[in-house]
């Protein structure tokens, strides 16, 4: 059953990372790589990577040269975060909604980071980055392909990792994605949601414009090509 503001217990247990250990850094770096090489971004650039959880993303960002602040809600997962801290890496706990302090460069917020909340919370999250940028700053905003995920929903799905059995369930009701998870571990059962709005591309398009954004490029997947509404995974939007 979800909950409301269900990503403040969920990405805070550490049960949240056991599950996604094993998500594909190589994927992640390449895509990285690529859209920091499309945009031609000088190692002078700083880079906000919002939300940034454990700091993966910030730390090979840093690897790059770029200067990198990582901002997130969890403050355990920014805790574990700023042992990776140096001259050009730093880390702070900060909600999306809130508007920022400091401006940057580009403002980064990967791997469906964003629809948590309702839809003028959402909008105040575009508003603030908007807000955030430095005149001629990009945002790259990485999303799910709202249509395809809906065309192609896996209802049912049982994953082991480090001996924990978690079942999944999906389902889009009410214009929001809902993933149902359900385990038991240390001798106790944990359920947790994890929830998103039904945005398609169309959406997102309107909201980033409705905030002041103008959209350069639009990619359908971690390799930059075009995007396809009907068989694109993700929605990858560079905009201004």
């Amino acid at each position: 059953m979800k909950e409301k503001d269900w990503y403040k217990n969920w990405f805070n247990t550490p049960y949240y990372h056991i599950l996604y250990k094993d998500r594909n850094d190589e994927e992640a770096e390449l895509f990285i790589r690529k859209i920091t090489g499309f945009l031609n971004l000088p190692t002078s650039t700083h880079i906000l990577d919002l939300p940034c959880g454990k700091g993966r993303h910030s730390k090979f960002l840093n690897s790059l040269g770029y200067k990198v602040t990582g901002a997130d809600l969890s403050e355990n997962s920014i805790a574990f975060a700023k042992q990776f801290e140096n001259e050009k890496l730093s880390f702070k706990v900060h909600d999306m909604r809130v508007p920022f302090v400091n401006n940057y460069d580009v403002i980064a917020n990967l791997f469906t980071s964003f629809g948590y909340f309702d839809n003028n919370q959402n909008k105040a999250v575009l508003k603030n980055i908007k807000n955030a940028l430095n005149p001629k700053g990009y945002f790259i905003f990485d999303f799910l392909n709202a249509k395809y995920i809906k065309e192609n929903l896996i209802s049912n799905e049982m994953k082991v990792v480090d001996s924990i059995p978690f079942y999944i369930e999906r389902s889009i009701a009410n214009g929001e994605i809902v993933k149902n998870i359900s385990f038991r571990a240390d001798d106790q059962n944990f359920s947790f949601s994890e929830v998103v709005k039904y945005l398609d591309f169309t959406t997102l398009k309107n909201m980033l414009e409705e905030v002041g954004f103008e959209i350069s490029s639009i990619f359908g997947d971690y390799e930059l090509n075009t995007f396809h509404e009907d068989s694109s995974e993700r929605v990858v939007i560079i905009a201004q």
